[in-house]
């Protein structure tokens, strides 16, 4: 098999971490019939590829054999963003499709156990065309036999309709979702067109959340209630006069 290296790779405080091994836990439980899983955003640089990529370091440590198939073939920035590097030809997800290379040329074993990755190669123009190639769902099908999970890191659904086809060929989709920018509205109409496509959601991701504003938060409606509760007890015990 292939060889890349993974060279950076950004490092997870503690509530990130657990939020990531939380979404594991959560995949283990869709069961074993739902491998290939898109994973997708409303909008460009919500974080869908730093959670795709997180996944498949997190889900590897845990023992499981995992697959991250870049079809981002449009604008992916996952090579620079992550230092990938290769030994020789960088071959990807467009060279196959369009028949430059064979399907063991595109899958690359990374310098994590258990983890494998499909780049998407040379950026293309005409993506909806290639990723309507049978060759597509092929590479998926086989890669869903030799592995426990395939996770597809596709475009954008508001940008263009790239995601509404790689979804006819997944078993289920994760929507990342950048706080106070994407509105309900956007949300639900972006999962709709996913779902015209035959995939289930299997869920949302809440991502960039200030989660100190969030504790601060709960700690001063807790601190409230204690007082208002204790302000009433202090009442109740205060006898009627005679």
């Amino acid at each position: 098999m292939n060889l890349l290296e993974i060279t950076r790779f950004s490092a997870l405080d503690y509530h990130a971490k657990e939020a990531i091994n939380t979404l594991c836990t959560n995949l283990f439980f869709t069961g074993g019939d739902l491998k290939k899983i898109m994973i997708t955003s409303c909008r460009p640089q919500e974080g869908k590829s730093f959670v795709a990529m997180h996944l498949l370091r997190s889900l590897a440590e845990l023992g499981k054999k995992v697959v991250l198939v870049d079809a981002d073939i449009r604008a992916s920035a996952l090579t620079g963003t992550y230092g990938i590097h290769t030994q020789g030809c960088q071959n990807g997800l467009a060279h196959y499709l369009v028949g430059l290379c064979d399907m063991d040329d595109v899958v690359y074993s990374t310098n994590f156990e258990n983890a494998s990755m499909v780049l998407c190669g040379k950026h293309v123009s005409n993506s909806l065309q290639l990723l309507n190639s049978p060759k597509f769902s092929a590479l998926l099908d086989k890669l869903a036999q030799t592995h426990d999970l395939v996770l597809v890191d596709a475009p954008p659904v508001g940008t263009i309709i790239d995601a509404a086809q790689i979804a006819r060929f997944c078993d289920g989709t994760i929507f990342v979702v950048e706080s106070n920018l994407v509105s309900r509205r956007e949300l639900a109409d972006s999962m709709r067109q996913i779902e015209k496509a035959s995939c289930p959601i299997l869920g949302t991701v809440l991502n960039k959340f200030d989660i100190n504003s969030y504790s601060a938060k709960k700690h001063y409606y807790k601190s409230y209630y204690t007082q208002y509760d204790s302000s009433l007890k202090s009442r109740r015990r205060v006898k009627p006069s005679e």
